[in-house]
């Protein structure tokens, strides 16, 4: 759908969903991007870990597209770019820090030098195709998280993205109430707004009042002591480094990403006094109630640091007495992960803290208080929500409506939603899918390979191998090889009975090659079923000789 004379949205990730990050705006034939991003996979995608979104509405429309605008540097919001870049062709548009990530994951996607990434400086006006546009700095647990003003003839749009109140950020800068309340004053025809928090009654509250808290918790533990939190939350990991200094204990960092994330925030100027930080080898080295170990893992990845120590993997280990303080709030969906990851540490003696025993943590994103200070701001004519599920989505509205809002307009991913002229309303949706990176191969997420991989997983798989003599008769006995078919203890019994299945499955033979291969395809499966109740995947071989 081609825009006209009009102002078009739709979201083509993260709305009716936390993560996936993808909204387009297009006027006049014309469609700028805010965000691009990422989701984790679930064990729905098995052997996959990262999915990112299926772009073909944009892809059929490829010469209307004029730039793709960053709000902030989370995974849910960029992590789709070194994949997709070089397929949409289009410049990128992002503040410093946001900038440097983006940078690093294109160098070590070999393709910095092909891709088009403009730096723009918060407050800095812009323009993108028929679009003016302007980063609007706003608290978030990153530096620089922005929400973007959008302008076009047919009106004004401010873009949250993921935000929260702070007034005195540990990092950076943010807008005052004044600056909200002067691009309200201009006239917003409509606020995207961040939906994840709009069941919390009370504010997310200030990155400073964790400090105490954390300082805490550190000085009474008597051993190691490791903290994982977000690693992209420089302002958490500033507050640690303050929080080691207050404790008497050395750094020591454990994570890839933790060291991108210091070495970009350094190199854009955040930062710059971090503390001296110890190796693996000395950190085991010290006195166990001299260290703090700042870990990437809290959310349970499989394959990042704090789950190598649970697992007794990593060069640091953790034992009776030491302590682990779990800085950051668990994302809905990764509660089996995670406690995973406390019950290895709990056998292992660890003691553990969350949010939950202590204030370690606040949010990035806004209660209901902030975003009802952030609609007496901005006034606009319509909310409205994104970045969340349908159940925040619709709650976001109703309480926007509750507090004066004009109109409230719940979309999901692929709703195409006419802003104006007009009454807002949805007019047409897009096609919306997901892929995932499987290896270094993108691939649709329900296409043949996927839907095979969740079929082997479940029911398991079979080859049966079988050799036919030039009157079709079997030379010699069927070969089996299995892998994931439960007949653990009856496994010679089962192949006995299946290579019985196969020798009649022959004598009806019609003397075609393919008719035989699905019979005794059909033979094995059957027999299997009989024995498991699953239906594994058969594969066979005929060999003529």
């Amino acid at each position: 759908m081609t825009p006209g004379k009009e102002l078009l949205f739709v979201a083509l990730g993260g709305s009716g969903e936390i993560g996936m990050n993808v909204n387009c705006y297009g006027t006049r034939g014309q469609w700028v991007m805010v965000d691009c991003g990422i989701t984790f996979a679930d064990p729905g995608y098995p052997g996959v870990d990262v999915i990112l979104p299926d772009l073909r509405f944009i892809e059929e429309q490829l010469d209307g597209l004029t730039g793709i605008v960053l709000t902030h540097g989370h995974e849910d919001h960029i992590g789709a770019i070194p994949y997709l870049a070089l397929d949409l062709g289009v410049p990128i548009y992002a503040s410093p820090f946001t900038a440097g990530l983006v940078r690093c994951k294109l160098e070590e996607e070999g393709i910095a030098d092909e891709v088009e990434l403009n730096v723009v400086d918060p407050g800095t006006d812009f323009e993108v195709g028929p679009f003016g546009m302007r980063f609007v700095p706003v608290a978030h647990s990153i530096p620089e998280g922005n929400a973007v003003l959008i302008t076009s003839e047919y009106g004004t749009v401010l873009h949250t993205g993921d935000w929260k109140l702070d007034d005195a950020p540990v990092l950076g800068d943010v807008a005052t109430a004044d600056t909200l309340k002067a691009i309200g004053d201009d006239g917003v025809l409509a606020l995207m707004c961040d939906s994840t928090n709009v069941y919390n009654a009370e504010a997310s509250g200030p990155e400073e009042s964790v400090r105490a808290g954390l300082a805490e918790v550190v000085a009474e533990a008597r051993g190691r002591v490791m903290v994982t939190t977000f690693a992209s939350n420089a302002a958490r990991l500033k507050t640690l480094a303050d929080v080691a200094q207050d404790t008497g204990r050395t750094l020591c960092v454990a994570g890839r990403s933790l060291n991108r994330i210091l070495r970009v925030a350094q190199q854009t100027g955040y930062l710059k006094d971090f503390p001296r930080t110890v190796d693996f080898d000395t950190a085991m080295d010290l006195p166990r109630e001299d260290v703090l170990i700042i870990a990437t893992g809290g959310q349970g990845e499989p394959r990042a640091a704090l789950a190598r120590v649970a697992e007794g993997t990593h060069p640091i280990a953790l034992e009776a007495g030491d302590r682990v303080i779990f800085s950051s709030k668990q994302i809905p969906g990764n509660e089996v992960a995670i406690g995973r990851i406390q019950n290895q540490l709990a056998a292992r003696g660890v003691e553990m803290i969350t949010e939950r025993q202590a204030h370690i943590h606040v949010s990035g994103h806004p209660g209901r208080p902030e975003l009802k200070a952030m609609y007496d701001w901005i006034r606009p004519d319509i909310l409205i929500p994104v970045h969340g599920e349908m159940r925040h989505l619709m709650e976001h509205a109703r309480f926007g409506l509750a507090n004066g809002i004009p109109q409230a307009l719940v979309q999901t991913d692929g709703d195409i939603v006419r802003l104006a002229p007009g009454r807002a309303e949805k007019v047409a949706h897009a096609f919306v899918g997901r892929l995932v990176l499987d290896g270094d191969v993108i691939l649709p997420a329900d296409g043949g390979t996927i839907n095979e991989r969740r079929k082997l997983s479940i029911n398991g798989q079979i080859s049966v191998a079988v050799a036919l003599d030039a009157g079709g008769r079997l030379a010699g006995d069927p070969q089996f090889r299995m892998a994931g078919v439960p007949v653990e203890e009856d496994r010679d019994e089962f192949l006995n009975e299946t290579a019985d299945a196969v020798r009649r499955a022959l004598e009806k033979r019609s003397g075609d090659l393919e008719a035989t291969r699905e019979s005794l395809r059909l033979a094995v499966r059957r027999t299997a079923r009989r024995w498991t109740g699953k239906k594994p995947v058969v594969d066979v071989l005929i060999v003529e000789v």
